[in-house]
């Protein structure tokens, strides 16, 4: 079930040391000049430096420098804030004087939509991250490089754990069900946002929810992450372009001599952050105050037990990434192998993943045809623990941790595991006693010609596919004392199959009329998503041998197929995008996109998203002061949609009951044909209008740069599943809600070079943005937020409702104690509107380099402000009747005023601030001089993750979203005994041959 490849060895330890053994000798001295090419002037204070060592220099007031260099350098580099670098290979002469054109920030080129273009062309909310700014450590999956890098982007996990599930909100949230992440776009494969990994079912213990669909991408791979925030820059992408689109474009091979790369990162993850429990003595002394000495001294175990300890572990994490890449003028290559091999900081889970990948290109017929492929193969193995997002008040793995009994032994004298009763599981019995494991092989690749019919006009055709398998056990033993499992036990076995097809074709036309330029695209896309599933489940065994039950299915008495589903849908579009530049100085931008998808009936079969933008590049105007190196002017508006949606919802369905296994063991009658929806053709798309401003700008040549945006988003025609009042024919339908989603918000970001010296540079990178959400023109209510805990059965913290965020909290307003000991509540004991939201409107990012002689120092804080978190584990198990009752509580409930007798109410008495800073990555690292013909370069690093949070939050983490969702309306900011989040800090060296 692990699948496990140690090999950190010696010989490896002993490459590294002999690259740092052979250190400069023989030099000689290079002198010259920089000029600035367009001006004839001198360049003051341009760096200078040997091309993959720290030596460098500056140039004087007259442009002039002098550098001793080692005998066999090969090249020196150039740069100047502002201007394009320069590599001069070195050869017999000491002298080179060089030019040097403007442009380093004009001429970064971001990724769009079937193209890409120069940064200072673009007329669209476009935000790209590099390699070189991603985060640091131990990284599993894509988006976490990007987090709290990008204005307006808000990343969160579910959890903690390895490979646990994300949520993107770009520019606020605006759908009422799950679809609230962005299209994800791999190397030019738009994948589908389906989960590709199969659901836990953990019986009595509650559902978990499916991985990360990103985690098959090696972190190492991606060259860059550029992220399309306003409509004009995704309706290019049309249905599927509502919630922003992310591109991501993985690394190709260099033009020059092939290279082969090897990098090693050591991870060690501790918990970050425990819960402060009642210790034994404490313990009984707050359990005697409600029930007396004498009950005291019968539920004392005899035992002092750290149940935290007993499950939580220190965690090591192992990351293999090795390539091999060259390229010349006639195409490139790219081969790479990764293996990481991670520990979660509870017992017995973590993620393996093996990954490889293959990225090429070739030239034909005298450079008029261009191959190109991309191929990505991953297997992932997740090893589970029974962590759930719905365990009743029993408790799944991390609720138990939390109210077990600390007097309680985990082993008897006998060595055997301690079990004190179904509804009180024994943390360490949940893991010895249970087995779960996931298994998902993706494969994901394309390839595309693309042809020159004439000097200005080009053809491409891209055929690309998206496949994967995934299979899970959850196995529980029958001896484990857990509702519905002691003396039954109990197999869930879940399958999902993916199978995604995608072919494109278009038209890319460039010219020049004089003063004016043209780029024009015109394409045809066709995408098949494939998505099958069956779950099975198995019980009453005749074995408590874990192995036996997984691999032998005749050891169960009951069997019974719960679910399948076999379901293809297809989307065919027509898209196109002009550009026009006049006198480089004014920019338009025009799209259309029709999109056909059999997700919708006749009656809204199409839909059509048009967008147009216009800068004004206010730089190359005469009345513009000196003071700007940069200064330009963005209007862009477009209409967006969101098909993410469930197959086939728009005819009427029938199906047979569920065949399932009750609580017994017993096999349930299947029952025969039930309505599930009536005929519903006129089911149309979400959609998403967007207004932009915004205003790029750079001083003092380019030391200072940044954009600020303005943006007004509405959607409206929101896809929801409504439910029937019951008995009714149908349980449910999927219909467009009558209603606004607004959100409007402002983003900064900036970059400033405060220091740029030969020997020590200082940059730093900030954003912060800010976002309204308000739900308007809704004469509806809809609850969601489900809460649970012992006498908490449907009960719900959020609601949605006209003049509302989205989400926002509807609670009792909490008042304190009466005498007695019970809530007080001073508005009345119903629920309200309280003011709150789990939105943040605030969020941040600041970096910090600093680069000193062959050392670099990177340190990022990320905050959100502006939004509440709701505790359901405080609500569910730190009340003093959870103590009265014989379970663990956390120190501040002793002596708080609450009585036993209290009622655990939904209320403000579980709503705290989230608002946080975290000093998320601290990067320290350090470039070994060389002087070998085999070794090119070598780095140490070291990294520490999650460092220090500052925050007013009780509960473990405010970064956190466990799934809450009622009838599939998603919730936001609830927290429910998630996987805690870890800190680590990973060494690590990466060398070049």
């Amino acid at each position: 079930m692990k699948l496990k490849i140690d090999f950190i060895t010696k010989s490896v330890l002993l490459v590294l040391l002999l690259a740092c053994s052979n250190f400069v000798l023989a030099q000689r001295t290079i002198t010259g000049t920089v000029i600035d090419s367009e001006e004839n002037e001198p360049l003051i204070g341009a760096t200078v430096t040997v091309l993959g060592t720290g030596t460098g220099t500056i140039t004087d007031f007259d442009g002039k420098y002098s550098l001793e260099v080692p005998d066999d350098a090969k090249f020196l580099e150039f740069s100047y804030t502002g201007y394009s670098n320069q590599k001069i290979e070195l050869g017999a002469s000491n002298v080179v004087d060089i030019s040097m054109s403007p442009g380093t920030v004009l001429d970064e080129v971001v990724v769009v939509g079937y193209g890409s273009v120069k940064k200072s062309d673009a007329t669209g909310a476009v935000t790209s991250v590099t390699a070189e700014d991603f985060n640091q450590g131990v990284v599993a999956s894509p988006e976490q490089l990007i987090q709290g890098r990008a204005a307006g982007v808000q990343i969160t996990t579910a959890s903690g754990e390895p490979g646990a599930g994300i949520n993107i909100r770009i520019r606020g949230t605006s759908s009422v069900r799950s679809g609230n992440n962005p299209l994800f776009v791999v190397d030019g494969v738009p994948l589908s946002g389906d989960n590709t990994s199969a659901s836990g079912n953990n019986g009595g213990l509650g559902a978990s929810s499916a991985r990360n669909p990103l985690n098959f991408l090696n972190p190492a791979d991606i060259a860059s992450i550029d992220i399309l925030k306003d409509a004009s820059a995704t309706a290019i992408y049309g249905s599927r372009g509502a919630n922003g689109v992310v591109i991501i474009t993985t690394k190709s091979g260099a033009k020059g001599k092939s290279v082969l790369d090897y990098g090693y990162s050591l991870g060690i993850s501790t918990i970050s952050k425990r819960y402060d429990l009642l210790g034994r003595d404490e313990f009984l002394a707050a359990y005697a105050s409600f029930n007396g000495q004498a009950a005291a001294d019968g539920l004392d175990g005899g035992a002092d037990t750290d149940w935290q300890d007993e499950t939580f572990r220190t965690a090591i994490t192992h990351n293999h990434n090795l390539s091999y890449g060259g390229g010349d003028d006639r195409g490139d290559f790219r081969f790479s192998l990764s293996y990481q091999d991670q520990e979660g900081i509870v017992q017995n889970s973590g993620l393996q993943r093996l990954s490889g990948r293959f990225n090429g290109t070739r030239k034909f017929w005298d450079d008029k045809l261009r191959i190109t492929t991309q191929f990505t193969v991953s297997n992932i193995n997740d090893d589970n623990v029974p962590i759930t997002d719905d365990a009743g008040f029993e408790g799944d793995l991390i609720g138990n941790i939390l109210k077990a009994n600390p007097t309680t032994p985990v082993r008897d004298s006998d060595g055997e595991l301690v079990q004190p009763g179904i509804t009180e599981p024994n943390p360490v019995a949940l893991l010895e006693l249970s087995e779960s494991f996931t298994n998902t092989l993706r494969a994901l690749g394309n390839i595309g010609a693309e042809i020159s019919l004439t000097e200005n006009l080009s053809f491409k055709t891209v055929v690309g596919f998206d496949r994967s398998f995934s299979d899970r056990v959850d196995a529980f033993s029958r001896d484990l004392a857990a509702p519905n499992i002691l003396g039954v036990g109990r197999l869930y076995l879940s399958d999902v199959n993916v199978s995604n097809r995608l072919w494109e074709n278009y038209f890319t036309y460039n010219q020049d009329f004089g003063n004016i330029s043209f780029n024009g695209v015109a394409g045809y896309s066709y995408q098949q998503f494939k998505f099958t599933s069956e779950d099975s489940q198995y019980a009453d065994f005749r074995t408590s041998d874990l192995n036996e039950m997984i691999f032998n299915l005749s050891s169960s008495q009951i069997a019974a197929g719960t679910n399948s589903s076999r379901n293809i849908n297809e989307l065919q579009s027509f898209f196109t995008r002009l550009q026009f530049g006049i006198q480089s100085k004014y920019l338009f931008t025009l799209t259309l996109r029709a999109d056909g998808s059999t997700r919708f009936g006749s009656d809204n079969r199409y839909g059509y998203f048009p967008s147009a933008a216009f800068k004004w590049r206010l730089i190359e105007e005469s009345f513009v002061p000196e003071l700007f190196s940069d200064l330009g002017l963005r209007l862009g508006y477009g209409i967006t949609g969101n098909q993410e949606i469930p197959h086939n919802l728009y005819t009427s369905r029938q199906r047979f009951n569920d065949n399932a296994i009750n609580n017994g063991g017993d096999q349930v009658d299947p029952g025969g044909l039930d309505n599930v929806a009536f005929e519903n053709p006129g089911l149309k798309w979400e959609s998403t209008s967007q207004l932009n401003v915004g205003l790029d700008f750079a001083f003092l040549n380019y030391r200072l740069s940044g954009s600020l945006d303005y943006y007004y988003k509405n959607t409206n025609d929101l896809l929801i599943r409504i439910d029937a009042a019951q008995p009714a024919p149908a349980p449910f339908q999927w219909d467009n809600l009558d209603a606004d989603v607004i959100n409007t918000g402002v983003e900064l970001g900036l970059n400033f070079v405060v220091v740029d010296k030969s020997n020590f540079q200082w940059d730093v990178n900030g954003n912060v943005s800010y976002n309204k959400n308000e739900v308007r023109n809704f004469k509806g209510l809809i609850n969601t937020g489900d809460i649970d805990g012992q006498g908490l059965t449907g009960a719900f913290a959020q609601r949605i409702a006209d003049g509302q965020p989205l989400f926002a909290y509807f609670l009792r307003e909490f008042g304190g104690y009466d005498d007695n000991g019970i809530s007080v509540y001073p508005n009345g004991d119903f629920q309200e509107f309280v003011g709150s939201s789990p939105l943040p409107t605030w969020n941040a990012g600041l970096t910090n380099t600093f680069r000193y002689g062959n050392f670099d120092l990177s340190i990022f804080f990320s905050g959100q402000f502006g939004f509440s978190i709701y505790s359901n584990t405080a609500n569910a198990f730190f009340t003093a009747g959870s103590l009265a009752n014989g379970r663990n509580v956390t120190a501040d409930i002793v002596n708080n005023g609450e009585g036993n007798l209290n009622a655990p109410d939904v209320s403000t008495r579980f709503l705290e601030k989230g608002d946080f800073v975290r000093l998320q990555n601290v990067s320290l690292g350090y470039n070994v001089k060389l002087n070998s013909d085999k070794v090119s370069s070598l780095r140490f690093f070291v990294t520490g993750q999650n460092l220090a949070l500052f925050t007013g939050y009780s509960g473990q983490d405010p970064e956190v979203n466990v799934n809450k969702a009622i009838n599939d309306v998603p919730s936001l900011g609830i927290d429910y005994t998630p996987y805690p989040r870890s800190r680590i800090f990973t060494l690590g060296a990466n060398v070049s041959f």
